[in-house]
């Protein structure tokens, strides 16, 4: 049995504006891309990456500008409940014939991959930290309770055992 030939959902033919620079091509893709995770953020199996980009032909390359976007999922930083957001980011990008590293992406012959700059916006745009709301005060660090849910009562004042001598130090006034 022979399998399917992978298709490539990202590449999009642009023969027609790099003939005529100033042209534009509106694109309009989704699709599924695996591995996009930063530490406790990821977009989750199942879900498709968007893009929804202008390709216009200038001299010797195409400018793609638009909007890249993917949902998410996570664990709050500070009390561990599952959250999830919106990835929403513009773009401007050059693809060039001779592509300098880090600065434009390649464009072979008259096709573009939209793929890795989708993979690479997804990726930056994914929070590092997530958290369920601004002001959430996370897990109690003496007994464990959500603080969300309840306020356990526990002592929270940080002290440094290096200066405890001190605490007992009285002065008569």
């Amino acid at each position: 049995m022979t399998r399917p030939a992978r298709t490539r959902p990202f590449v999009v033919e642009v023969g027609a504006v790099r003939r005529r620079p100033g042209s534009r091509l509106a694109v309009q893709r989704a699709a599924e891309l695996d591995g996009l995770r930063v530490v406790d953020a990821a977009v989750p199996a199942g879900a498709e990456v968007t893009v929804d980009v202008e390709a216009q032909g200038v001299p010797d390359g195409v400018v793609v500008t638009g909007t890249i976007g993917a949902r998410w999922e996570g664990a709050c930083r500070r009390c561990l409940r599952p959250v999830e957001g919106l990835v929403a980011a513009r773009v401007t990008e050059v693809f060039d014939p001779h592509p300098v590293e880090g600065e434009t992406y390649p464009l072979e012959g008259d096709q573009i991959d939209l793929e890795p700059l989708a993979r690479q916006t997804v990726l930056l745009e994914l929070p590092l930290a997530p958290l369920c709301r601004p002001d959430c005060p996370g897990l109690c660090p003496r007994c464990g309770v959500d603080r969300n849910e309840v306020d356990c009562g526990c002592d929270l004042t940080v002290r440094d055992e290096r200066w405890a001598a001190l605490d007992e130090l009285r002065f008569d006034s």
